[in-house]
């Protein structure tokens, strides 16, 4: 890469750690870089998932705070998303792609409606019920099979489904979301350094641009009030829809 690219997927690194500290969606910034700088489409998705990983757990710990207290939802939610992560790879690598392209925007937009459906939860910081941790545990999964498989906009419909699961303020639950979202990208990217072709070069790039970008957006997307960060989350769910609908 010329230095011109090399500091355009920078730039586009930093941009998506920023936006998946605060909501999610990043990779729709860095993959169409990747590809423009000269990168093969399956090189340049590879590339991006396992640098991203490094973003996903700068984020994690920019939230650091608001995970206090929430041990048992991080390790229950863990434990999904990564045997969902695990279940999705092995899916993107057996099925024909683009098998579920067309429900994904769909997912997305319901996910939207959600997150308008419910505007103020009854909040409470005490401890989950029986159910309420099985549910934690099937919707980690479900996600993390949709991290390994697809994953556009994938922190936007975890955040969505932990908001309408576990009442507490949404800035927390998105703590929550950063950590169970890292850790399916992270299997994920295991499944893809083992399986495909990874070019290093993007790949460090991403991780340091991301790595950056996810301590500014955690840095200023921890001051955001609740609803603001509600309906950007709405936003950018309904945009990211219409991108994939229009593709």
């Amino acid at each position: 890469m010329s230095p011109l690219e090399v500091l355009a997927v920078l730039a586009a690194a930093f941009a998506a750690g920023g936006i998946n500290a605060i909501v999610g969606s990043g990779s729709l910034v860095t993959f169409p870089v990747l590809l423009a700088v000269g990168f093969a489409p399956v090189t340049a998705n590879v590339s991006n998932s396992v640098g991203l990983v490094f973003g996903n757990v700068s984020a994690a710990w920019g939230y650091r705070r608001e995970l206090v207290g929430q041990r048992e939802r991080v390790i229950m939610g863990g434990v999904g998303t990564a045997v969902g992560a695990v279940t999705g790879g092995v899916l993107l690598l057996t099925l024909p792609e683009g098998v579920f392209e067309a429900v994904v925007p769909l997912l997305i937009l319901l996910a939207c409606g959600l997150m308008i459906a419910r505007p103020k939860p009854k909040l409470s910081h005490g401890s989950l019920s029986h159910h309420r941790k099985l549910a934690l545990v099937a919707v980690g999964f479900a996600v993390g099979v949709y991290g390994g498989y697809f994953g556009a906009a994938q922190g936007v419909i975890l955040l969505a489904a932990l908001r309408f699961l576990i009442p507490d303020h949404l800035q927390r639950l998105n703590g929550l979301k950063n950590v169970m979202v890292g850790v399916a990208n992270g299997v994920a990217a295991i499944l893809f350094v083992i399986v495909a072709h990874v070019a290093w070069d993007a790949a460090a790039l991403v991780a340091v641009g991301s790595v950056t970008g996810a301590q500014v957006g955690a840095r200023y997307g921890r001051r955001i009030p609740d609803q603001t960060l509600r309906w950007t989350v709405v936003t950018v769910g309904v945009v990211v829809a219409i991108v994939l609908i229009v593709k």
